[in-house]
């Protein structure tokens, strides 16, 4: 899939370095339970790969056009941990650093969201975050999403500074 100025695929032997070296960013973590290690950023990539083939669709790895730069991740995701939203389909993010403030995860999740419903016929699409995860909430609403309540995420429930998450929903209309 390409936007203007996105490259979104399936994922690269060459992709785990660089998502490595991001996934170790405590910035680019700070919403998330721990960096993740070399093994786990494999594991995680492994996932996306098999979900891809099964699905048709995951979380993306994502690049520049213009400089075929690595950039992260944004894509779609079958999610079934117990909660009132699940199972559903939850578009997600993850970008390096240096990248953000140019709108690429705005621009790269608006692909998403056209490609779930025009492409997969979704009815519906979720985004999950941290309750105190503003970027990522200023994202779900720029792409159109509406906040429709939060609870206590079950595999984060130990973590008291990440469990509360917010819920956001977007309708195929």
């Amino acid at each position: 899939m390409k936007t203007k100025r996105l490259g979104l695929r399936n994922w690269l032997p060459s992709d785990l370095e660089p998502f490595y070296k991001m996934c170790q960013d405590e910035t680019v973590m700070r919403f998330f339970p721990k960096k993740l290690s070399e093994k786990d950023t494999q594991d995680f990539i492994n996932r996306m790969q098999t979900h891809f083939k099964e699905y048709g669709f995951c979380y993306f790895a994502v690049s520049v056009l213009e400089t075929n730069e690595f950039i992260g991740m944004i894509g779609l995701l079958n999610q079934n941990f117990k909660s009132d939203y699940t199972p559903c389909v939850d578009i997600g993010w993850r970008l390096k650093q240096n990248s953000w403030g140019n709108g690429y995860a705005t621009e790269g999740a608006i692909a998403c969201i056209d490609f779930a419903f025009k492409t997969l016929k979704l009815k519906d699409v979720f985004s999950f975050a941290t309750l105190n995860n503003k970027g990522s909430e200023s994202i779900m609403k720029k792409i159109g999403m509406k906040y429709i309540g939060q609870f206590q995420h079950p595999k984060i429930i130990d973590n008291e500074k990440l469990r509360d998450c917010m819920v956001y929903k977007i309708e195929n209309k």
